[in-house]
Protein backbone atom coordinates (compact mmCIF):
# COMPACT_ATOMS: atom_id res chain seq x y z
CA UNK A 1 0.00 0.00 0.00
CA UNK A 2 1.20 3.71 -0.74
CA UNK A 3 1.59 6.24 1.74
CA UNK A 4 2.20 8.68 -0.95
CA UNK A 5 0.96 9.18 -4.02
CA UNK A 6 2.11 11.47 -7.06
CA UNK A 7 -0.22 14.24 -8.66
CA UNK A 8 -3.48 12.80 -10.71
CA UNK A 9 -4.51 13.59 -13.95
CA UNK A 10 -7.61 12.17 -13.75
CA UNK A 11 -10.33 11.96 -10.96
CA UNK A 12 -12.52 9.21 -12.06
CA UNK A 13 -16.01 9.16 -10.13
CA UNK A 14 -18.85 6.37 -11.32
CA UNK A 15 -17.91 3.22 -13.57
CA UNK A 16 -17.25 3.49 -17.16
CA UNK A 17 -17.26 7.49 -16.64
CA UNK A 18 -13.75 7.66 -18.30
CA UNK A 19 -11.94 10.95 -18.87
CA UNK A 20 -11.37 10.91 -23.34
CA UNK A 21 -7.18 11.08 -22.68
CA UNK A 22 -7.13 8.05 -21.40
CA UNK A 23 -4.57 5.32 -22.94
CA UNK A 24 -6.29 2.19 -24.32
CA UNK A 25 -4.55 0.27 -21.23
CA UNK A 26 -5.73 2.65 -18.76
CA UNK A 27 -9.17 2.17 -19.52
CA UNK A 28 -9.00 -1.62 -19.96
CA UNK A 29 -7.60 -1.29 -16.23
CA UNK A 30 -10.47 1.12 -15.24
CA UNK A 31 -13.63 -0.95 -16.79
CA UNK A 32 -12.24 -3.65 -15.04
CA UNK A 33 -11.84 -2.09 -11.67
CA UNK A 34 -15.13 -0.36 -12.15
CA UNK A 35 -17.49 -2.79 -10.27
CA UNK A 36 -15.19 -2.19 -7.07
CA UNK A 37 -14.83 1.26 -7.41
CA UNK A 38 -19.22 1.48 -7.83
CA UNK A 39 -19.11 -0.61 -4.62
CA UNK A 40 -17.07 1.36 -2.91
CA UNK A 41 -19.27 4.69 -3.79
CA UNK A 42 -22.44 2.21 -2.35
CA UNK A 43 -20.99 2.01 0.65
CA UNK A 44 -20.11 5.76 0.53
CA UNK A 45 -15.62 5.35 1.33
CA UNK A 46 -13.98 7.93 0.72
CA UNK A 47 -12.27 6.59 -2.50
CA UNK A 48 -10.34 8.82 -5.28
CA UNK A 49 -9.44 6.97 -8.73
CA UNK A 50 -5.78 8.44 -9.62
CA UNK A 51 -4.73 7.61 -13.11
CA UNK A 52 -1.01 8.88 -12.64
CA UNK A 53 0.92 10.92 -15.71
CA UNK A 54 4.49 9.41 -15.27
CA UNK A 55 5.65 6.00 -13.70
CA UNK A 56 8.91 5.06 -12.51
CA UNK A 57 10.28 1.75 -13.42
CA UNK A 58 9.40 -0.19 -10.02
CA UNK A 59 5.70 1.10 -9.92
CA UNK A 60 2.89 -1.37 -9.40
CA UNK A 61 0.02 -0.97 -11.83
CA UNK A 62 -2.13 -0.41 -8.78
CA UNK A 63 -2.22 0.86 -5.50
CA UNK A 64 -3.74 2.25 -2.73
CA UNK A 65 -2.59 5.48 -0.92
CA UNK A 66 -4.10 7.67 1.70
CA UNK A 67 -4.05 11.48 2.15
CA UNK A 68 -6.28 13.71 4.88
CA UNK A 69 -8.72 10.61 5.46
CA UNK A 70 -9.41 9.37 1.54
CA UNK A 71 -8.35 6.48 0.03
CA UNK A 72 -6.45 6.85 -3.37
CA UNK A 73 -6.46 4.25 -5.94
CA UNK A 74 -3.87 4.88 -7.88
CA UNK A 75 -3.20 3.02 -11.49
CA UNK A 76 0.60 3.42 -12.79
CA UNK A 77 0.00 2.34 -16.36
CA UNK A 78 1.22 4.75 -18.46
CA UNK A 79 4.80 4.59 -19.53
CA UNK A 80 5.49 1.82 -17.65
CA UNK A 81 6.77 -1.30 -19.29
CA UNK A 82 6.04 -3.83 -16.42
CA UNK A 83 2.27 -3.03 -16.24
CA UNK A 84 0.84 -6.00 -16.86
CA UNK A 85 4.22 -8.25 -16.15
CA UNK A 86 1.54 -9.61 -13.35
CA UNK A 87 -0.76 -11.07 -16.13
CA UNK A 88 2.13 -12.58 -18.04
CA UNK A 89 0.75 -15.99 -19.38
CA UNK A 90 -2.71 -15.57 -18.85
CA UNK A 91 -5.08 -15.64 -21.86
CA UNK A 92 -6.55 -11.68 -22.26
CA UNK A 93 -10.10 -12.91 -22.00
CA UNK A 94 -9.33 -13.38 -18.35
CA UNK A 95 -7.65 -10.43 -17.55
CA UNK A 96 -10.59 -8.53 -16.55
CA UNK A 97 -11.70 -10.87 -13.33
CA UNK A 98 -7.92 -10.59 -12.21
CA UNK A 99 -7.73 -6.84 -12.73
CA UNK A 100 -11.29 -6.85 -10.65
CA UNK A 101 -9.52 -8.79 -8.08
CA UNK A 102 -6.75 -6.73 -7.52
CA UNK A 103 -8.80 -3.15 -7.21
CA UNK A 104 -10.97 -5.77 -4.48
CA UNK A 105 -7.90 -6.34 -2.73
CA UNK A 106 -6.90 -2.69 -2.54
CA UNK A 107 -10.41 -1.71 -1.68
CA UNK A 108 -9.59 -3.97 1.77
CA UNK A 109 -6.73 -1.60 2.48
CA UNK A 110 -9.07 1.18 1.98
CA UNK A 111 -11.81 -0.39 4.10
CA UNK A 112 -8.71 -1.34 6.70
CA UNK A 113 -7.68 3.06 6.84
CA UNK A 114 -10.62 4.05 7.04
CA UNK A 115 -11.96 1.84 9.82
CA UNK A 116 -9.07 3.51 12.10
CA UNK A 117 -7.28 -0.43 12.11
CA UNK A 118 -4.73 -0.09 9.83
CA UNK A 119 -1.22 -1.54 10.93
CA UNK A 120 -3.45 -2.65 13.58
CA UNK A 121 -3.30 -6.60 15.05
CA UNK A 122 -7.11 -7.92 15.63
CA UNK A 123 -8.32 -7.40 19.09
CA UNK A 124 -6.57 -10.18 21.34
CA UNK A 125 -3.62 -10.47 19.30
CA UNK A 126 -0.24 -9.01 20.00
CA UNK A 127 3.59 -8.67 18.14
CA UNK A 128 4.76 -12.23 18.85
CA UNK A 129 8.01 -11.18 18.07
CA UNK A 130 9.47 -9.35 20.85
CA UNK A 131 13.11 -8.45 20.26
CA UNK A 132 13.58 -6.52 22.18
CA UNK A 133 17.53 -7.21 21.93
CA UNK A 134 17.71 -6.10 18.72
CA UNK A 135 18.54 -2.40 17.53
CA UNK A 136 15.66 0.34 16.95
CA UNK A 137 16.68 0.22 13.37
CA UNK A 138 16.83 -3.39 13.23
CA UNK A 139 13.75 -3.68 15.22
CA UNK A 140 12.40 -1.00 13.09
CA UNK A 141 12.69 -2.55 10.07
CA UNK A 142 11.15 -6.25 11.62
CA UNK A 143 8.12 -4.06 13.12
CA UNK A 144 7.08 -1.99 9.16
CA UNK A 145 7.75 -5.97 7.50
CA UNK A 146 5.30 -7.10 9.63
CA UNK A 147 2.65 -4.71 9.83
CA UNK A 148 2.49 -5.01 5.90
CA UNK A 149 2.25 -8.60 6.25
CA UNK A 150 -0.74 -8.45 8.26
CA UNK A 151 -1.94 -6.03 5.52
CA UNK A 152 -1.01 -7.86 2.66
CA UNK A 153 -2.94 -10.96 4.27
CA UNK A 154 -6.09 -8.89 4.95
CA UNK A 155 -6.52 -7.37 1.73
CA UNK A 156 -5.60 -11.38 -0.13
CA UNK A 157 -8.71 -12.42 1.36
CA UNK A 158 -10.42 -9.93 1.02
CA UNK A 159 -9.72 -10.32 -2.75
CA UNK A 160 -10.61 -13.76 -2.64
CA UNK A 161 -13.87 -12.99 -0.74
CA UNK A 162 -14.80 -10.69 -3.93
CA UNK A 163 -14.25 -13.47 -6.13
CA UNK A 164 -15.95 -16.39 -4.51
CA UNK A 165 -19.03 -13.84 -4.32
CA UNK A 166 -18.44 -12.06 -7.66
CA UNK A 167 -16.90 -14.88 -9.51
CA UNK A 168 -17.66 -17.71 -8.24
CA UNK A 169 -17.59 -19.77 -11.75
CA UNK A 170 -13.97 -18.54 -11.77
CA UNK A 171 -12.87 -18.80 -8.03
CA UNK A 172 -11.04 -21.46 -8.05
CA UNK A 173 -8.61 -20.06 -11.53
CA UNK A 174 -8.37 -16.67 -9.68
CA UNK A 175 -7.12 -18.48 -6.23
CA UNK A 176 -4.36 -20.34 -8.39
CA UNK A 177 -3.03 -17.53 -10.24
CA UNK A 178 -2.76 -15.15 -6.72
CA UNK A 179 -1.37 -18.41 -5.01
CA UNK A 180 1.37 -18.86 -7.45
CA UNK A 181 1.97 -15.09 -7.78
CA UNK A 182 2.17 -14.92 -3.80
CA UNK A 183 4.61 -18.05 -3.57
CA UNK A 184 7.08 -16.60 -6.81
CA UNK A 185 7.57 -13.17 -4.98
CA UNK A 186 7.26 -13.97 -1.22
CA UNK A 187 10.85 -14.86 1.01
CA UNK A 188 9.50 -16.36 4.19
CA UNK A 189 7.95 -13.90 6.56
CA UNK A 190 8.36 -11.10 3.81
CA UNK A 191 5.98 -8.24 3.38
CA UNK A 192 4.09 -10.26 0.42
CA UNK A 193 4.12 -13.53 2.60
CA UNK A 194 0.46 -13.99 2.87
CA UNK A 195 0.36 -17.76 2.34
CA UNK A 196 -0.91 -18.33 5.74
CA UNK A 197 -4.41 -16.35 5.07
CA UNK A 198 -4.19 -17.30 1.14
CA UNK A 199 -3.72 -21.16 1.82
CA UNK A 200 -6.93 -21.43 4.58
CA UNK A 201 -9.45 -20.36 1.61
CA UNK A 202 -8.18 -23.05 -0.98
CA UNK A 203 -12.25 -23.65 -0.62
CA UNK A 204 -13.90 -20.48 -1.23
CA UNK A 205 -16.89 -21.95 0.37
CA UNK A 206 -15.01 -20.93 3.88
CA UNK A 207 -15.94 -17.22 3.71
CA UNK A 208 -19.69 -18.35 4.47
CA UNK A 209 -22.76 -16.67 3.13
CA UNK A 210 -22.20 -13.68 5.09
CA UNK A 211 -22.53 -10.72 2.24
CA UNK A 212 -20.00 -8.31 4.57
CA UNK A 213 -16.75 -8.86 2.39
CA UNK A 214 -15.19 -7.36 5.00
CA UNK A 215 -15.98 -9.51 7.74
CA UNK A 216 -15.68 -12.61 6.10
CA UNK A 217 -12.34 -11.59 5.45
CA UNK A 218 -11.82 -10.41 8.91
CA UNK A 219 -12.53 -13.83 10.44
CA UNK A 220 -10.08 -15.72 8.43
CA UNK A 221 -7.69 -12.88 9.06
CA UNK A 222 -7.59 -14.04 12.65
CA UNK A 223 -7.54 -17.32 12.01
CA UNK A 224 -3.93 -16.75 9.63
CA UNK A 225 -2.68 -14.50 12.72
CA UNK A 226 -2.75 -17.27 15.08
CA UNK A 227 -0.74 -19.54 12.78
CA UNK A 228 2.51 -16.75 12.22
Amino acid sequence: MLKLYLCAITCLCGANAWAVDLTDLERKWLDAASPVIAYANAMQLPLDVIVQPETEPQDVPIALGHEAGRCKLVLSLRGNPGAEAILAGINPSQHSILIETMAAHELGHCWRYVQGKWNNFSAGFNSMHDNSGSTRTADEQRRAKEEARREEGFADLVGLAWAEHHHPENYQQIYKWLQAHRSAQSLAGGDHDTRAWVQLVHDGKRFGTNADLFEQAGILWREGLSKL
